[in-house]
């Protein structure tokens, strides 16, 4: 009966999840570390907690009307959530579990004061912590106070806070258990924290603990500050010593009270020197039998140390795995293709074998080691100048690392290295028609793809992606595509540097790359006006796809629907040709996991009915030329200036050949991505039918399970017909937790996530400072959008979001301006900016949040900052 009930710290492992949550488990776990004192306890087992909720019909009652609940609903989850408590509060405490917690207070002290703490199932997990999700109660004394607590800890199940949190994290509400801790009080002098890695730098070789006088509740909820001591190599780094008027200290009747502090001991430190080391020392003895970086909480009575809590700390970033003690540095690769979102194992495989350059995982995304290169001066110099243009954050936060002079390994060079943007030259001549036949030859290799592929299955497929991705490469990584792409490059550079110096006007190349031919992601907008047009005289068809895009519907169905109205099918051609062109594009589509337009072209219909609403017939095309004649204007403009000026002739005539050059290639940029997406769509397809024959087979479960493995793996899964669903589940958790994170732009093998900072000093007062990459300025309404499948546009809008591949130009023909908090230079979301002749700033931190939907804002694309207006 008392294993079934209450179980003691003693009898409690790992394994015991089920039985006493995650709070539980943990306490019981630390008991068996050799030299970590933990006050003695037992747990109220989730046994208990499902009896007594089984044997009360009014709480199953509610919990039915609790489910169905919209998660958003939160008036209705605090009503019946609060409903469920009290019920819970109110329920009569079996006899045999009166008994079995009776027998264990006789064996540590009836007469004993004691901690009563939740500990429900999805807490203190290493995916989830719902650390202060429950409750927790101190200084209880005598059964019946502790018979209450434990019901109060169960009715804390349901707050309102912890059934929301669990609506966002995943959980079931009937599937999350609660069990109960109680715990021995003790009574310390001073208390606290103790993070096993920085909580701010997320630094893993960096303690950081805060300490108070008494109990350490006031510091845990974060009502009082305390001191704050980091401790590096067994030695303290740094140490605040806080004012501490108050602490919180047990009172006689039960529950705790604060009470003012000497004032001479309001400014004393509450730890020395020596014990803060031997609590860090603690901590990583800790730390290193949980395999991962712990939140403890700690008491000091006398000179010793106990151990009340360890958690994991769920909030850190990853750090990629390697083989050996040196230093790394990583920049993340999410940044650079503007996609910071979590990928899944098949989709950063598929990236890996792409990339030529070798690629470390942590937490769902790719990021590459440049500490070899930053090691050797000529190295440093090209790295840091070549995303000192692109991205002044990496660049700073890398800066930040080296300045720093003992963590980058100084080298000689090898050899000299070229510094890009340092020369206007380039290895290729400026013929148009090199880029037109590097797109033909992309086309006739997707084409010679899409025969090959056809009808292939089991291992002969997977045989032949792996094969063909050496195709993908060749065509993608083909000299004359970087000289090309180098060259429009290196040529707004020098239109850009060479005009300011000469004429002082800034970033002139963005209104000169406006409308160039070849810019397939341009296009792609444009091109949706187009469908638009086709669609707007048609009553019909527009009320009907405004029905099927509030309803937010999967598949493509509703296109057949189409062909029983008026125009319906002119409007179902329109859209099925635009998916045949554009349809293997989505948002994050480096992850050939993500859903392609043509898989959902629900997506896509705010934006056409957006353009049906906001324009009139032929803007597409109108637009495009727009964007030429504003070019051909500000070449002529510049040529004129410029012939005025000494050595006028020769600067025009330079001034001409950059801007012929950076027309004839700026446009090809967006091509390679276009052809490397295309070709994963047909390898996705492919997958999928295989992923439906083995579902079929009774080999996976579903059809996404091979999303969950990698393309090594999917195709040992294929040959052998055997495929491990614990590893799929176990990765389908860890994919979810990582969705919560965000990645950092620089981070070092010791766990550090490294700002940088724009150091700016010529921005107004309360602006948002980012990266200027398409000159003008703007004033207008903010809109920020987090999901293009949700945008509601009007002209002269601004368009704030997190970041935008390519998959969002769509709605770049219906703003006005851009605001990103992630994006450099050259990336694609910068680049159709100009073409379409929009102001944008990228780079600006946080911007979803500082800025408010509605709010009116003035962007400065010259300048690169973002003026909040209202």
């Amino acid at each position: 009966m008392e294993l079934r009930h209450v179980m003691g710290f003693q009898q409690i492992d790992s394994t015991n999840i089920a039985d006493v949550g995650g709070k539980g488990v943990h306490l019981g776990e630390l008991s068996r570390i050799d030299g970590v004192r933990v006050p003695d306890g037992f747990c109220v087992t989730t046994d208990a907690f499902r009896q007594v909720v089984a044997a009360a019909p009014s709480i199953d009652a509610r919990l039915d009307l609790l489910a169905r609940v919209e998660p958003d609903d939160r008036a209705a989850i605090g009503t019946i959530s609060a409903d469920v408590r009290r019920a819970i509060e109110g329920v009569e405490v079996p006899g045999e579990l009166v008994a079995a917690i009776g027998e264990s207070l006789a064996r540590l002290g009836e007469h004993a004061a004691y901690a009563v703490r939740s500990s429900a199932t999805a807490e203190d997990l290493p995916t989830a912590s719902f650390a202060g999700q429950q409750d927790s109660y101190l200084n209880v004394t005598g059964l019946e106070a502790i018979l209450r607590h434990v019901r109060l800890c169960w009715a804390s199940l349901f707050t309102e806070r912890a059934v929301t949190y669990r609506r966002r994290n995943g959980f079931d509400d009937r599937k999350v258990r609660m069990a109960v801790v109680v715990q021995r009080m003790v009574f310390p002098d001073a208390a606290g924290m103790l993070f096993t890695a920085d909580p701010v730098t997320s630094n893993r070789k960096i303690t950081t603990v805060e300490a108070g006088w008494g109990l350490g509740e006031a510091l845990v909820a974060g009502l009082a500050a305390g001191d704050v001591y980091t401790v590096r190599d067994d030695r303290v780094s740094t140490s605040t010593i806080a004012t501490k008027p108050h602490s919180v200290l047990a009172a006689p009747g039960g529950g705790t009270r604060e009470e003012p502090v000497e004032p001479e001991r309001q400014k004393r430190p509450a730890l020395t020197d020596a014990q803060v080391v031997r609590l860090a020392r603690l901590g990583r003895r800790i730390e290193a039998y949980f395999g991962r970086p712990q939140d403890i909480e700690w008491c000091l009575v006398g000179d010793d140390f106990h151990i009340v809590q360890s958690r994991p700390i769920t909030t850190l970033f990853p750090v990629p795995g390697t083989d050996d003690d040196d230093n790394h540095v990583y920049v993340s690769v999410g940044h650079q293709q503007m996609m910071t979102d979590a990928m899944k194992p098949l989709g950063l495989s598929l990236w890996q074998l792409t990339t030529p350059r070798p690629m470390h995982e942590a937490g769902g995304r790719l990021f590459v080691d440049v500490a070899p290169v930053l090691a050797t001066p000529s190295g440093r110099a090209q790295l840091v100048g070549t995303l000192g243009r692109s991205d002044p954050l990496i660049r700073d936060a890398l800066q930040t690392v080296l300045d720093r002079g003992d963590f980058v390994p100084s080298l000689p060079d090898d050899g000299p290295a070229a510094v890009p943007g340092g020369s206007p030259a380039a290895p290729i001549e400026t013929d148009p028609a090199v880029v037109t036949e590097l797109i033909e030859r992309g086309q006739a290799s997707l084409a010679t793809l899409r025969r090959e592929i056809r009808g292939l299955h089991g291992t002969a497929l997977l045989d032949f992606v792996l094969s063909d991705i050496g195709e993908l490469k060749r065509v993608l990584f083909e000299p004359r595509t970087l000289q090309v792409i180098m060259a429009g490059m290196e040529a707004a550079w020098w239109i850009n540097d060479h005009i300011e110096t000469w004429l002082g006007e800034k970033n002139v190349a963005d209104v000169l790359t406006q409308s160039v031919p070849h810019n397939v992601t341009s296009e792609m907008g444009l091109a949706l006006l187009d469908v638009a047009d086709t669609i707007r005289p048609y009553a019909d068809v527009v009320a009907f796809l405004r029905r099927v895009a509030d309803e937010g519907r999967e598949g493509d169905g509703f296109l057949d629907e189409l062909a029983g109205l008026p125009g319906g099918p002119a409007a179902r051609d329109a859209i099925r040709g635009y998916l045949d062109t554009y349809g293997m594009r989505c948002a994050g589509e480096i992850d050939i996991t993500r859903t392609r337009w043509s898989e959902r072209p629900a997506t896509l219909l705010p934006a056409v009915l957006g353009n049906v609403r906001n324009f009139a017939p032929g803007a597409g095309e109108q637009r495009f030329e727009q964007g030429r004649q504003e070019s051909l204007r500000k070449e002529e403009d510049l040529l004129t200036r410029l012939r005025a000026l000494p050595d006028g002739e020769q600067k025009a005539e330079e001034t001409k050949r950059m801007i012929d050059r950076v027309r004839a290639f700026a446009g090809y940029r967006e091509y390679p991505k276009y052809g490397m997406v295309s070709r994963y769509f047909v390898y996705k397809q492919a997958l999928l039918r295989e992923a439906d024959r083995l579902v079929r087979s009774g080999v996976l479960g579903e059809v996404d399970d091979i999303y969950f493995l990698r393309l090594e793996e999917l195709r040992e899964v294929v040959r052998t017909g055997e495929a491990d669903a614990e590893l799929v589940r176990g990765r389908r958790e860890a994919f979810r937790s990582y969705e919560a994170l965000t990645p950092p732009r620089v981070l070092t093998s010791d766990g550090e996530t490294v700002t940088g900072d724009y150091r700016r000093d010529d921005t107004p007062p309360g602006a948002l400072t980012g990266l200027p990459v398409s000159a003008g300025t703007i004033e207008g309404r903010a809109r920020v959008v987090m999901d293009m499948a949700r945008a509601d546009l009007e002209p002269g809008d601004i368009l704030v979001t997190a970041y935008t591949d390519p998959s969002w130009t769509p709605l770049f023909v219906a703003v006005a301006g851009l605001v990103t908090e992630v994006g450099g230079l050259m990336t694609h979301g910068a680049v159709i900016a100009r073409e379409y002749g929009l102001p944008a700033v990228v780079g600006v931190e946080h911007a979803t949040r500082l800025i408010q939907d509605g709010q009116r804002i003035r962007v400065h694309g010259t300048d690169g900052y973002v003026e909040l207006l209202t």
